[in-house]
């Protein structure tokens, strides 16, 4: 048996991970089109329907986002009228976001999105068996991450 080579593309899990990444915003797109949202919009709303009233600077932790991403996020989303900005009345330089009436029933209308994408992504919504393994799948990419996370720590602890 041939040997792998450690440094072609496709024996790189970086790249696995990277190409999955872009085929779920690629089909998530069409799912959300209809809500009037993008991926990343539909982030925000989706932390913002656990939680409203977050401060900016907790809302982008919880994403991984800076603020030079998140606030055109937030302003466009602002503009579609789903939330609002408000300034903290004991802290004027915490802004926190509010889901506006509008937001809040987006909900209602995005319940059918992950059924339909773990439909797209050949998972059987019905099937016990499936949905074992999308959750097992899940629990792996955040370990992953967890992971990752630590060692990133580690080094620049180390550093």
């Amino acid at each position: 048996m041939a040997k792998r080579d450690s440094l072609q593309l496709d024996e790189q899990l970086c790249f696995a991970l990277y190409s999955a990444s872009r085929a779920m915003t690629r089909t998530y797109a069409p799912l959300l089109e209809p809500l009037g949202l993008t991926y990343p919009q539909y982030l925000v709303l989706l932390v913002l329907w656990e939680r409203d009233g977050l401060p900016v600077r907790e809302l982008g932790a919880r994403l991984a986002l800076d603020s030079g991403t998140l606030t055109p996020l937030l302003k466009r989303l602002e503009r579609q009228g789903l939330v609002e900005r408000v300034r903290g009345a004991d802290d004027e330089r915490v802004v926190r976001i509010h889901l506006t009436a509008a937001g809040r029933a987006l909900r209602t209308r995005a319940r059918k999105v992950p059924v339909d994408l773990a439909c797209r992504a050949g998972y059987d919504t019905a099937s016990e068996a499936s949905m074992r393994e999308l959750a097992q799948l899940r629990a792996e990419l955040v370990a992953l991450t967890e992971r990752l996370a630590r060692s990133a720590g580690a080094a620049s602890a180390s550093q």
